[in-house]
């Protein structure tokens, strides 16, 4: 039984109320306070993480609520990303429950901070630890994976504080987007019903621009004709599109490679 945070009996320890309403099994009821299990100590536990993250969602239609809160699994990490100014006080609790920043396991001093690792000495052993960072991988949605380190040399830490963000955080708070001027108007016909008009400076400025990582296997095989193998020597094909390969016929490190290129 999980009863209601604002009950008077359950906040006061007070019996004037012989009856709270609580929640079981997804079902609204009102019990007697003796039988209460739990008690809500947030109100966004009646919300999912995406719906909380909602400002302002008590003045929202239902079917644009549920919208919102579905469309932000399909958010991708940007380039650089930046804090909302309108939120709901829930972004630094859900970057810090999902594990993407580094965070200080114990107070100390940053002897080296780089972007491939951070060290700490302890202040109370002396002992040294050095906490790798995650540069540029791929997740299982095939965004980049990437943290920036956020402490000086020298700082002098404490236990919890955040030591480098990752993807989608910045100074330990989520940040799914941008802070753009936004404008609800009618603009020639183009921004009819749902289509949106925006200005190219976002698109030349890299305002909205997100990396993305794929892994592409190969794999070889031995047919009845003999055994299969990789190699630049491919017959009735122009040399331009064999420009990234090299001797082995496998694309180089480095390489620009466009839609239709060959990469081994």
């Amino acid at each position: 039984m999980v009863a209601a945070g604002n009950s008077l009996a359950l906040n006061q320890g007070i019996q004037e109320e012989q009856v709270v309403p609580a929640r079981y099994r997804q079902e609204f009821l009102t019990i007697a306070w003796e039988q209460v299990h739990l008690r809500s100590i947030f109100p966004f536990q009646y919300f999912s993480i995406g719906a909380s993250l909602i400002p302002f969602i008590e003045h929202n239609d239902a079917n644009r609520a549920l919208m919102s809160s579905n469309m932000q699994r399909q958010a991708v990490p940007l380039s650089r990303s930046e804090k909302c100014i309108v939120g709901t006080g829930l972004e630094r609790q859900v970057a810090l429950d999902s594990g993407v920043p580094a965070i200080a396991d114990h107070e100390g001093k940053i002897i080296s901070a780089d972007t491939d690792k951070i060290k700490i000495i302890f202040s109370g052993n002396g002992d040294t630890l050095s906490i790798p960072l995650v540069m540029y991988q791929r997740s299982n949605k095939n965004t980049c994976m990437h943290q920036t380190p956020r402490v000086p040399r020298g700082k002098c830490i404490k236990k919890g504080q955040i030591l480098a963000d990752g993807a989608a955080t910045v100074g330990g708070e989520l940040a799914l987007g941008k802070n753009v001027l936004v404008a609800y108007m009618p603009w020639e016909g183009y921004n009819f019903e749902d289509a949106v008009l925006i200005s190219e400076r976002l698109v030349y400025e890299d305002i909205y621009t997100s990396f993305h990582i794929r892994k592409y296997e190969i794999q070889t095989h031995v047919t009845s004709q003999g055994p299969e193998r990789i190699t630049n020597e491919i017959p009735h094909l122009e040399a331009h599109l064999l420009r990234n390969l090299d001797k082995n016929g496998i694309v180089m490190l480095g390489s620009w490679v466009e839609t239709g290129d060959i990469l081994v």
